[in-house]
């Protein structure tokens, strides 16, 4: 899943070097318009819908992980 998740914010963004902790702002430096770009990326992948409130509870690469395991969602 990690390697998934590279990929897609590698594609959306050019940034790479991810680890599990890496967070999407602190870290990657990206804004609203980039994360959202990442969420629809996400979405189209792994074909679900991400609510906007449950957005705002992602900020580190395992944290979408741990979000893609709670929706049932494999790689």
């Amino acid at each position: 899943m990690l390697d998934i998740i590279k990929e897609i914010v590698y594609s959306v963004t050019g940034k790479k070097d991810l680890t599990l902790d890496t967070d999407f702002v602190k870290d990657l430096e990206l804004n609203s318009f980039d994360i959202m770009n990442i969420i629809c990326a996400f979405e189209d992948r792994f074909d679900m819908t991400i609510p906007t409130r449950d957005v705002w509870q992602i900020h580190q690469v395992k944290d979408v992980i741990n979000y893609l395991v709670e929706k049932g969602i494999e790689a």
